[in-house]
């Protein structure tokens, strides 16, 4: 095993993550949009809590 970070692009590429996203109805653009708005948001990033994301979720129909 390796301590080596994966490139967004090696994880978009992976097949299970790409099932996961084909069955949340997520595309590549989409994930790379949310990537780019975390970024730009601050100097740290941060992740909120998984009822947040849920309730987002539904809110713009996102959620399956």
């Amino acid at each position: 095993m390796t301590n080596r970070h994966q490139t967004l692009d090696e994880l978009l590429d992976d097949p299970m993550i790409q099932m996961v996203m084909a069955r949340d109805g997520w595309e590549r653009d989409d994930v790379r949009l949310l990537v780019e708005r975390a970024r730009s948001t601050g100097d740290e990033p941060v992740v909120p809590p998984a009822h947040v994301i849920g309730s987002e979720c539904q809110r713009f129909w996102a959620c399956r």
